[in-house]
């Protein structure tokens, strides 16, 4: 495979690596019980999916101070990682496409609202930091997604260009964040039904990485000829 100049990829972690979307509304859940909220699937992936933390918790526990709601939402984080430890398993074909992705140099980067102690823990987990070039923590920028600068951030990173690059995520905020940024993004159906994605602003969708549409769409966008 011959790469256009500034080819990559660029992966959210949470739900788009691995499917760990029912470990995060079990931990949400119990963590705001206490404050008469439940969540099921569907509300999940409409409230809470891809947002950052501290706009979770202005929305779910607003009579709490910036401080208090923070320290909720780490008690959350605590709670998810406990479950996490041995629950953590890659989308299907997931391997394969980065075995391809570093057969043919093409460089990739991960990039995450989620805080750095869970993007570690899944990235450790799947044994696959070695494979990113760069790890792109949003709440560690000026923004977080659906804002396009952790995305910008990761092409910087990568020295990669939007328009011969694929990004791959789960969440509405996080394919509005890389469309924001330019990128073709393919939504991985952990959570969202494909057209909740489409309407989202992603060009395709797919349950696998092994999904020949979604194999033929990275081809077509990173390679030349």
């Amino acid at each position: 495979m011959i790469l256009k100049p500034g080819a990559a990829l660029l992966f959210d972690i949470d739900g788009t690596l691995a499917d760990t979307d029912p470990l995060h509304l079990e931990a949400f859940n119990r963590t705001f019980a206490p404050y008469g909220h439940q969540f099921d699937k569907p509300r999940f992936a409409l409230e809470l999916q891809g947002l950052a933390n501290e706009a979770i918790a202005r929305r779910f526990v607003p009579h709490l101070s910036a401080a208090d709601g923070m320290a909720v939402m780490r008690g959350k984080e605590e709670t998810f990682r406990d479950l996490a430890r041995t629950e953590i398993h890659a989308v299907p074909g997931l391997f394969a496409l980065m075995d391809l992705a570093d057969a043919a140099g093409l460089p990739m980067a991960a990039v995450t609202n989620a805080p750095r102690a869970n993007a570690d823990l899944i990235l450790d987990g799947l044994g696959i930091r070695h494979r990113f070039r760069a790890v792109v923590i949003g709440e560690e920028l000026a923004h977080g997604k659906p804002h396009p600068l952790p995305y910008l951030e990761g092409l910087r990173l990568l020295g990669a260009s939007a328009e011969a690059s694929v990004a791959f995520e789960d969440s509405r905020t996080g394919i509005a964040s890389a469309t924001a940024a330019g990128l073709a993004t393919i939504g991985i159906r952990t959570s969202l039904l494909h057209e909740d994605m489409v309407a989202a602003g992603a060009a395709l969708s797919a349950d696998s990485y092994d999904d020949p549409a979604l194999r033929a769409f990275v081809a077509a966008t990173v390679s030349q000829g």
